[in-house]
């Protein structure tokens, strides 16, 4: 699954594939911003964290990966 954060005073979000599932995902989002935790900490499908503090969360997109086309097929 894509999750997108985006974090003031950060010119760009933090997109990664994560593989937890959207229930987890929420549930972390939602603890973080009722302050029963200081950060976000998410885990991406190659075992590496990220970790947001609270206080600099814009917004959290949580959705499915776009599928990524290759080949020579017909539109």
């Amino acid at each position: 699954m894509e999750v997108k954060i985006g974090v003031q005073y950060a010119p760009r979000e933090i997109v990664l594939e994560s593989g937890q599932s959207v229930e987890e995902v929420e549930r972390l989002v939602s603890d973080a911003l009722s302050g029963k935790t200081q950060l976000l900490s998410l885990q991406d499908e190659k075992g590496r964290k990220v970790l947001v503090p609270t206080d600099r969360l814009a917004y959290v997109e949580i959705g499915e990966p776009t599928v990524r086309k290759v080949g020579f097929g017909t539109l």
